[in-house]
């Protein structure tokens, strides 16, 4: 059977009553558990594991759960990102950088409706990918060693020079602190405690919800009292809800990139939907040039990121169905979900049980149409938190951020360690720090760290390693080209300076 009649079957399955049930109340949980920050798709699905098992479904009604919870926590996430300028997870980092400057224009509505289309758009490319490419794709990916991706991420973090336009020192800065930060804890070799002051609640070092509530929460809930304080207004939504067919327009081929960007990412494994998204956004502020206005609501800052995450989250199936290596830490946890219904992922599942993975694939469609039509319809739901007035919205934000830091470890410690790092990113916000490379810095040091240490167990300690292979020259030679384009920006500014003088 070829694959349009593989595909056939898993629509058939996909499409049940009994599944599509099953899709629907998968998007609707994903899209909550989304929206609320510090939680994602990993708690989501992680949390739906035991009642789906509970319920005795089967493994394809299952595994059709999963996905759509987890493309639902995709979606949801982007409403506090867009809204409240807190990210609902690592991945919608970047969408914060234009989502709520858009938002702070009266364009909630438009930013919202665009992310959730740009969302579909990307998804919809990656599934078709799946379909077309997987076996090859997955083939391809096997390429990337541990040296491979030490060398990608160095490069990524190279790259955040070029997010904040004329603050290259301050961005490499910020990420500086986030990498620091990625290496408190106890050292997962030698056992050595490393910058925890001899604090034992800071042994398992600082945890991402704790980071980016205390880095984007607090400092927001912090700045909203001080605008409230100047008596400065809310921020208003305006009538429209959805973006035009110019809007759409104009983001199309951003979406067509990021789409295919996203994807391959996302079939990398370990890279996912938060370098994804990280990629997609600084190659088209690269490609806008001097005509974009990234960071003060541009649309194709919106859309890049977003189209890259939902390319992200379908792609990183890949690795997972045809490999049995998660591509990231959702699908890790989809994995196991496999194993507690005797299913082994890999080559073989394509031809042993194909239900499962054909309906899981056509699935896919069919939750990103439900997100769609479910998420548009809601947004003017979703723009009536930019009602609610500050004195209002501030203790709620509080709440909320306080719940979801105690539900970690409950331990009041992390809520006291939440509110020094809010106060450091307040600080680091009035100084014009961006805070974003904190955050990137922080997810990517714990995951260079330890693939260093593995290229190098290889190699037997040999440093040839890192750039030995043509993807980690190749990789080292655009890193080398980004740390003198900073450089080169700034010589070329001084050289314009200096003939409009003399032409004085």
């Amino acid at each position: 059977m070829d694959t349009l009649g593989y595909l056939g079957q898993g629509f058939g399955v996909a499409l049940s009553p009994y599944n599509l049930v099953t899709a629907l109340c998968g998007t609707l949980i994903g899209t909550v558990v989304g929206l609320l920050p510090g939680l994602g798709p990993i708690n989501g699905v992680a949390l739906l594991i035991p009642i789906a098992f509970a319920l005795g479904l089967p493994p394809e009604s299952a595994l059709i759960l999963l996905a759509a919870v987890y493309l639902g926590c995709e979606y949801g996430g982007r409403i506090s990102s867009i809204l409240l300028n807190i990210p609902g997870e690592a991945s919608t980092v970047m969408t914060t950088l234009d989502g709520y400057p858009m938002a702070r224009k009266g364009l909630a509505g438009v930013a919202l409706s665009l992310s959730a289309w740009s969302s579909f758009i990307g998804a919809f490319i990656a599934t078709c990918g799946m379909v077309l490419f997987a076996p090859l794709l997955a083939k391809w990916a096997i390429a990337f060693g541990p040296a491979e991706y030490f060398v990608l991420m160095v490069f990524a973090i190279v790259c955040l020079g070029g997010m904040a336009g004329d603050r290259p020192l301050k961005t490499f800065i910020a990420a500086l602190i986030g990498l620091f930060l990625s290496s408190v804890g106890i050292d997962a070799n030698s056992g050595v405690y490393r910058f925890t002051g001899d604090n034992i609640h800071l042994t398992d070092g600082i945890q991402f919800v704790v980071l980016v509530l205390g880095l984007f929460s607090i400092s927001e809930i912090l700045l909203l009292l001080e605008k409230t304080h100047r008596g400065q207004e809310a921020v208003k939504a305006t009538g429209r809800m959805m973006f035009n067919f110019k809007e759409a327009s104009a983001v199309f081929l951003v979406n067509i990139r990021c789409g295919l960007l996203g994807f391959i990412m996302g079939v990398l494994p370990g890279a996912g939907a938060t370098l994804a998204s990280a990629v997609a956004y600084m190659t088209e502020k690269r490609i806008a040039g001097a005509k974009g206005t990234f960071g003060q609501g541009d649309m194709r800052g919106l859309a890049a990121p977003e189209t890259a995450i939902g390319g992200a989250a379908c792609g990183a199936l890949v690795p997972m169905l045809t490999l049995g290596v998660p591509g990231s830490g959702t699908t890790a946890v989809m994995i196991g979900a496999l194993s507690l219904y005797n299913i082994t992922p890999g080559p073989l599942l394509f031809q042993q049980q194909p239900d499962i993975v054909w309906g899981l694939i056509a699935s896919l469609f069919v939750a990103n149409v439900m997100l769609v039509i479910l998420n548009i319809p809601m947004i003017r739901i979703f723009t009536r938190i930019l009602a609610v007035p500050n004195w209002a919205l501030v203790p709620v934000i509080a709440i909320i951020t306080g719940i979801g830091v105690y539900a970690v470890h409950a331990t009041t410690f992390d809520l006291f360690l939440m509110i020094g790092i809010g106060i450091f990113g307040y600080i680091l916000r009035k100084l014009d720090f961006p805070l974003s490379p904190v955050l990137l810095g922080f997810i990517l040091g714990g995951l260079m760290e330890q693939n260093l240490r593995r290229a190098l167990s290889i190699s037997n300690g040999a440093l040839e390693i890192l750039w030995s292979s043509p993807i980690t020259f190749g990789c080292w030679v655009l890193t080398a080209i980004m740390l003198l384009m900073p450089l080169l920006r700034i010589w070329r500014k001084r050289s314009v300076a200096r003939r409009t003088l003399a032409d004085v």
